[in-house]
């Protein structure tokens, strides 16, 4: 597994605004000097026998120069102003989770970006720009690079505008949390920490965990957030250089508070020392990255929750909006279709000796769908469309569940749904096509078996 922690550190970096165009500025810093340079040597090459070399006199430079660097300072600005009025239309329209998808969005920092740099690059060549008789400077070829970054920036801000506009539509973030949620399964399943071994091979986990709660203690937070993620590589090599045995309190997307506890351990040494008990609680902390707010990182459900929340809102009195919620839906079954194929990691873990080091509980299929199909199921009652879409979406993860455990889940749902529905729908016809979908993804559930 990747370094976590350079991970977080990137993710850190790639939904903020400033690292992208501190980047761009710094390159802008770079590009100033180095044609500078060139200008210094007086070597134009080729650009100045094709014309293309600026030919003006200082006055028309420093005009020039002075209209970009100030075009640029009033485009950024409102850059800025559109950026953020799309960011409380989102949060206020799809929920505030979906904030952070807008801030990872790379387009927008390049944009941001672009103006911030040729606003800096204008700058440095304005200040260089001498008219002395004895020593006059004018950097022809610098302000004609400047001259090819403001047609630049104006193709970006005409890309800014669609953009942002096309990016604020349904469809538009639907889809970007959709491809979040494929991302996720394909990062978390399998998901190996230490490796798994076969039943024969297995030690008896009854008789190991027979007197675990006595004899193990606990490895307490020592900060208050959401765990964001867990480096289990590390927490594995800990577990076998110590011969511990360890287990996992919390999954990543769960809070903890500071003095919960993170993980049980069971130490099969009897000479542990308090200097080595601190050095483990400090390792194992060090182990778990907390943050203010929940991520994909490792969360798969995160990913659900959020399309579950567009549904929501979409449904809700103030906003309905179905045919979203529908959308919504449709997403859902197909990451819970791709999820369905994959094999969901078991919870205990062993090392190369076959030595039982880790219980990490991971989700499970039943609670993804629980995630997934409660909350819409119960705020769209009254909405027929909206509970028949669920019932379809039931009947097309059936075509890709592989064990009868996973079918009676369904099966549950489905039997919920369609009560729900017919308690609360009079129309005939209604209850008609209720009852006709439901029919539909009991044979669809039969026939995967």
């Amino acid at each position: 597994m990747k370094n976590i922690k350079l991970s977080k550190l990137w993710d850190s970096l790639h939904s903020s605004y400033w690292f992208v165009p501190t980047l761009m500025a710094i390159a802008a810093v770079v590009l100033a000097a180095t044609m500078l340079t060139v200008d210094r040597t007086g070597n134009m090459g080729p650009l100045q026998k094709w014309g293309w070399i600026y030919t003006g006199g200082p006055d028309g430079a420093r005009t020039l120069l002075s209209a970009v660097a100030g075009s640029m300072v009033t485009v950024a600005t409102t850059a800025f102003s559109i950026a953020i009025v799309a960011l409380q239309l989102a949060s206020s329209q799809f929920g505030p989770r979906l904030m952070r998808n807008f801030l990872q969005d790379t387009g927008n920092q390049i944009v941001l970006g672009t103006f911030v740099a040729t606003f800096i690059y204008s700058l440095l060549v304005l200040r260089t720009i001498r008219d002395e008789d004895y020593d006059e400077f004018i950097p022809q070829i610098s302000v004609t690079v400047g001259i090819v970054l403001a047609i630049t920036s104006i193709a970006v801000l005409i890309y800014f505008i669609h953009h942002a506009s096309s990016s604020m539509q349904a469809s538009r973030i639907i889809s970007k949390v959709g491809k979040d949620l494929d991302s996720a399964v394909d990062r978390l399943f399998p998901h190996k920490v230490g490796r798994a071994i076969s039943e024969s091979q297995q030690q008896p986990v009854k008789e190991i965990l027979t007197n675990f709660d006595e004899e193990a203690f606990p490895v307490l937070s020592k900060s208050t957030g959401y765990i964001q993620a867990i480096d289990v590589e590390k927490l594995m090599e800990i577990a076998t250089s110590r011969n511990l045995l360890i287990r996992v309190q919390l999954r990543p997307g769960k809070y903890v508070v500071q003095g919960s506890e993170l993980v049980m351990v069971l130490s099969k040494e009897s000479n542990d020392t308090k200097s080595n008990l601190a050095s483990l609680r400090k390792q194992i902390n060090d182990v778990f990255i907390l943050g203010e707010q929940r991520t994909e990182q490792q969360d798969l459900e995160f990913c659900i929750n959020q399309l579950v929340e567009v549904a929501v809102r979409a449904i809700s009195p103030g906003i309905n909006d179905p045919f979203t919620a529908i959308r919504c839906i449709d997403q859902l079954s197909a990451g819970i279709c791709r999820l369905a194929e994959r094999e969901f990691p078991s919870p205990y873990r062993y090392d190369n000796q076959n030595q039982l080091r880790v219980i990490a509980e991971s989700v499970t299929f039943s609670g993804v769908i629980d995630d997934a199909f409660n909350q819409i199921r119960q705020y769209s009652q009254p909405d027929v469309a909206v509970q028949i879409r669920l019932l379809e979406a039931i009947t097309r993860i059936a075509a890709y569940t592989h064990n009868d455990k996973d079918r009676d889940i369904l099966k549950c749902h489905a039997e919920m749904i369609s009560r729900h529905c017919l308690e609360q729908v009079d129309e005939q016809r209604d209850r008609n096509s209720i009852e006709q979908s439901y029919q539909a993804a009991l044979k669809a559930l039969a026939i995967a078996k």
